[in-house]
């Protein structure tokens, strides 16, 4: 039997490494900036502040201070908890790491390899957290499937420059749903808030990733490498 397991568990990394490679070695000059600028954290600031502008449009004072700190601990989770304590923990290298076998076989954009350990991978958690938060105080099909295609394409961006699996993407979706659960349960005892279908202003979220997501198209082609 834990032979069995044994082989099930490395059919499995076998798998996220060919897919890793497959996703890689898919590369360009245009593709290596359009997905260097996609990863890049501080690009999607003006997102970042949109949404808290519409959590902040569409709660009171008071809910939207506990919103807050429904948020500061689901960044404790997917982030903070995720990067100091459980990546080290697990000690699972990433692709790009030189210390792992695979190294000389991923291609890496601007010498960039990230830290030395990828599972779960924090993009995937916060990105993902943000996503089902979102999700959970606001039933908008629409805003909610714009923002899991946003997550998905920072998520792909990750593989893309070789510095996660696509497991360590999978399991930092389940981190974020995690840490949005909880972040959410809280908000929801306290302020006894449920789903909002009707909001203000929610289009905003969209204009911004529209208007970012053109501009990383415009600028990846005279950004290169």
């Amino acid at each position: 039997m834990e032979t069995i397991a044994l082989g099930i568990v490395q059919n499995i990394k076998d798998l996220d490494t060919q897919m890793l490679l497959g996703i890689n070695h898919m590369h360009s000059a245009y593709w290596d900036s359009f997905m260097w600028l996609v990863t890049d954290k501080y690009v999607w600031i003006p997102l970042y502040i949109s949404l808290i502008y519409v959590i902040f449009r569409n709660h009171s004072s008071k809910s939207f201070l506990w919103c807050a700190v429904a948020i500061g601990l689901m960044i404790l989770i997917t982030d903070n908890f995720n990067s100091q304590w459980l990546r080290p923990w697990i000690g699972r290298l990433r692709p790009s790491n030189l210390d792992n076998p695979i190294s000389s076989m991923v291609h890496v954009v601007n010498d960039y390899r990230g830290g030395p350990y990828g599972f779960p991978s924090s993009h995937s958690s916060n990105t993902w957290g943000i996503v089902f938060f979102v999700a959970f105080l606001f039933r908008k099909y629409w805003l909610n499937s714009f923002l899991a295609a946003w997550a998905i394409l920072v998520c792909y961006s990750r593989s893309y420059l070789g510095v996660h699996y696509p497991g360590d993407l999978f399991v930092g979706m389940l981190l974020g749903l995690t840490g949005a659960i909880l972040a959410y349960l809280l908000f929801a005892y306290v302020t006894g808030e449920k789903p909002k279908k009707e909001i203000k202003h929610g289009y905003l979220p969209v204009i911004v990733v529209s208007v970012t997501f053109a501009g990383i198209i415009i600028t990846s082609f005279f950004y290169h490498f």
